[in-house]
């Protein structure tokens, strides 16, 4: 007798809420911090300066970046809810129009009428909810939006990220500071690149040069600012 097979796939898309936020949050606090160090040096500060500096962008950064998060993906998630509110009753109100709905989608999907009103009965019988939810709304376990989750992720890669150009402060000479924030920033920001596309399943290099390109012109306008007003200073 034909034994079935069973085997459970992994995909990448179960990580995408909270490694958008973790990317963002670290390609944010090495650039922002990177750039606001280079900006100041540029300007002749004193070591002291820049350290304080440097400190204040991560700290700040950070809340700021985990309170953006919150406020945004807290905003989808109230919008999330309300469609489910809105579903929920209509399920109740007209059980049979919601079933023939499901069908049209099924339908539009492919599937023969015959197929999908029973596969849409079947489905409405186990968890009418749930299905209008994911085929309907596109509403999933996986996609849904979990505001703390995404704040906490944020908040964290912020400070690792930022954390990575303000030790350079300590390690390299005040008169090095600036090409080498450059260059290990860059590096920095490279890896990142990398590992983010590595994690989310894509090629690495269309990523890695996105963000290394954007992150240099960050780092370029803000010299180029710090400079000139360390002259006019």
């Amino acid at each position: 007798m034909a034994r079935s097979h069973f085997h459970t796939e992994r995909h990448q898309l179960s990580r995408i809420g909270w490694m958008r936020a973790a990317v963002l949050g670290a390609n944010d606090g090495i650039v922002s911090t990177a750039s606001l160090i280079i900006g100041v040096a540029a300007a002749e500060a004193a070591q002291g300066e820049i350290l304080v500096a440097g400190v204040a962008a991560l700290v700040a950064g950070a809340m700021s970046m985990a309170a953006g998060e919150y406020v945004s993906v807290s905003s989808q998630s109230d919008a999330e809810q309300v469609e489910l509110a809105k579903e929920r009753q209509e399920l109740i109100d007209m059980p049979e129009a919601e079933q023939a709905e499901l069908a049209g989608i099924y339908e539009e999907r492919g599937l023969n009428p015959a197929t999908a009103h029973e596969v849409a009965s079947q489905l409405t019988a186990d968890d009418a909810l749930r299905a209008h939810a994911r085929d309907e709304l596109g509403i999933t376990d996986l996609t849904a939006a979990k505001p703390i989750q995404a704040a906490i992720s944020s908040a964290i890669s912020f400070a690792v990220g930022a954390s990575l150009p303000l030790a350079l402060v300590w390690l390299v000479p005040l008169h090095a500071l600036v090409p080498a924030e450059a260059v290990a920033s860059l590096i920095f920001l490279a890896l990142l690149g990398a590992v983010g596309a590595r994690a989310g399943g894509a090629s690495i290099w269309k990523p890695t040069l996105r963000v290394t390109f954007w992150g240099a012109l960050a780092m370029a306008i803000t010299a180029g600012i710090g400079h000139m007003v360390g002259g006019v200073i």
